[in-house]
């Protein structure tokens, strides 16, 4: 679930900081590969933590300047969506072979129209097709994850079934293509009143039982109900991939918003400390709304800085 706008506010540091930052990553990343960081440093650095953009962040344009903005502002990789008109495709692809800003995963874009776990076989066929047009760009594009929604819960499809029949065409038509293609199914924990606790999210993935499921953990959306740093430790190593985003909740009148990294409830040095104690190593993806060069070096910023630092601002 994409968040509403977040503030744009204008970024502190200049882009020509961003290089120096980067640096600072990796020396982090790699003092916490020796050893525990001296007492009273900030919490260690997810190890080799890679910073992504959402491809729906970047200005509206050609592949390629969408993917030569990624690169100025700082990102080393993009997240797709899926795509179905073959030109496309390939001006996606050269677009990242020209820019050396890798394509590390695709979101799935047809899970919420037509759910898997609906009992309609139309719709399922649809979803189906929908999955495996995704595989099939992961492949062309060397990405070797697609986000999942698995289910949706409505008053048509209760838990149970929503969990049955998910998992059952997943087992029996993704997991056949996403081992012959070698790209795995992150399977994501969204607003779609399912999988609501780490405990089952775990559960669900085991009860897969492929490598190439695995669950795509998203920072945010777990916040209203739940904790992130106890969702990463209980999911462990079945994290594939990363969504980050910021949530802020006012219990006492019954409202929320979406919010620009650092700037809403998440405890973000809790957060840096879970996932390098599971020892994470892969791609963090920004899911924020769209904005322009300004707006993106500054979210690469708070990446960076937040992976430094322990606060995003």
């Amino acid at each position: 679930m994409l968040p509403e706008s977040p503030s744009r506010r204008r970024f502190l540091e200049s882009a020509a900081a961003l290089p120096l930052a980067a640096a600072t990553v990796a020396a982090a990343s790699a003092q916490t590969s020796q050893g525990s960081a001296p007492q009273g440093s900030a919490p260690a650095a997810p190890a080799m933590a890679k910073r992504a953009v959402l491809i729906s962040m970047l200005p509206a344009g050609p592949f390629a300047d969408r993917f030569a903005a990624a690169k100025t502002a700082g990102f080393e990789a993009i997240e797709m969506q899926t795509l179905t008109d073959t030109a496309e495709v390939e001006a996606a692809r050269a677009a990242s072979a020209a820019t050396g800003i890798a394509i590390h995963s695709v979101m799935n874009m047809e899970h919420w129209r037509s759910p898997i776990s609906s009992a309609d076989p139309a719709v399922v066929a649809k979803s189906v097709a929908g999955m495996e047009t995704s595989l099939r760009n992961a492949k062309t594009w060397g990405a070797d994850v697609v986000l999942l929604v698995p289910a949706v819960v409505d008053p048509q499809t209760s838990y149970k079934d929503a969990w049955e029949r998910s998992q059952r065409v997943i087992k029996e038509r993704l997991l056949p293509l996403a081992a012959e293609l070698k790209v795995i199914i992150g399977i994501e924990e969204v607003w779609n009143r399912f999988l609501l606790s780490p405990l089952e999210m775990a559960r669900y993935v085991d009860e897969l039982d492929s490598p190439w499921a695995k669950a795509y953990f998203d920072v945010g959306n777990v916040v209203l109900y739940g904790y992130p740093q106890d969702w990463i430790r209980t999911l462990g190593p079945r994290i594939v991939r990363v969504h980050l985003k910021d949530f802020s909740m006012d219990r006492g009148n019954g409202t929320f918003a979406w919010k620009n990294l650092g700037e809403g409830d998440i405890d973000w040095p809790a957060v840096r400390q879970a996932f390098a104690d599971i020892g994470f190593a892969g791609y963090m993806t920004t899911e924020l709304a769209s904005g322009d060069a300004a707006y993106l070096v500054d979210v690469s910023a708070r990446v960076t800085r937040w992976l430094t630092t322990s606060r995003p601002v």
